[in-house]
């Protein structure tokens, strides 16, 4: 079974996705949280396996709630499953820094979301490779909409790493999975995980997700790469 919290300040959307995954025999809804402070408490309380966070809320907003519980102490924390409309890639991105494991759209199709709460759950993170690359890519080629400069790649974030981990993350940030980056650097599957956790180890990253965001931000990737 997995347990989790859902998050949003509009009632109707709140009570929609409660229902959607309540009725999938694997999942079962803890409870509601109407604002980011709730969300902290509550988390701390229920301790669900899935948080499925809105991003835009009065008071302690989805970002900064996801930064503290994806902080908590401890192997079994909750992971953060972002509810989003497309149309907010900076706040996803933001939202995806502090920690969560993924994101999904309010218009998605019932089985997505569940989908998407399993994949979460399950420690894939990885739950739209390609969404997750476009997004970053719009966001970092647009630069912020709030008037700063555009972004500029910042290589030192990746100091630490050996040549061959550089290869895996670029692979990672292009949306690879491990059996691909074993096929495409003629290693075997175990190896490419082995690579995919020591790169996490060393960047502080909870999961893919984060990875895709460091291939962007150390220039690794650059937006319109379109290699697959």
């Amino acid at each position: 079974m997995t347990t989790v919290l859902v998050v949003d300040d509009q009632a109707l959307i709140r009570q929609a996705v409660t229902d959607i995954l309540a009725s999938q025999p694997d999942l079962v809804v803890l409870g509601e949280a109407v604002d980011g402070a709730d969300a902290i408490r509550r988390t701390a309380e229920l301790r669900p396996d899935v948080v499925v966070m809105d991003i835009r809320m009065p008071g302690i907003d989805g970002i900064e709630a996801t930064r503290v519980i994806c902080a908590a102490p401890g192997p079994d924390g909750a992971r953060v499953l972002v509810l989003t409309t497309f149309e907010e890639d900076e706040y996803v991105v933001a939202a995806l820094r502090a920690g969560a494991s993924g994101f999904i759209g309010k218009g998605a199709e019932p089985e997505e979301i569940a989908s998407a709460v399993r994949a979460v759950h399950a420690g894939e993170a990885l739950l739209s490779p390609t969404a997750t690359r476009g997004l970053i890519s719009r966001y970092l080629h647009a630069g912020p909409s709030d008037g700063a400069p555009p972004h500029r790649a910042q290589p030192e974030l990746l100091a630490g790493l050996t040549e061959r981990e550089r290869e895996v993350l670029l692979l990672v940030a292009r949306g690879r999975s491990n059996q691909e980056i074993a096929t495409e650097l003629f290693i075997s599957p175990h190896t490419a995980k082995t690579h995919v956790n020591r790169i996490m180890t060393k960047l502080g990253a909870h999961d893919r997700a984060q990875l895709v965001i460091v291939g962007y931000e150390s220039g690794l990737l650059v937006p319109g790469d379109n290699q697959s």
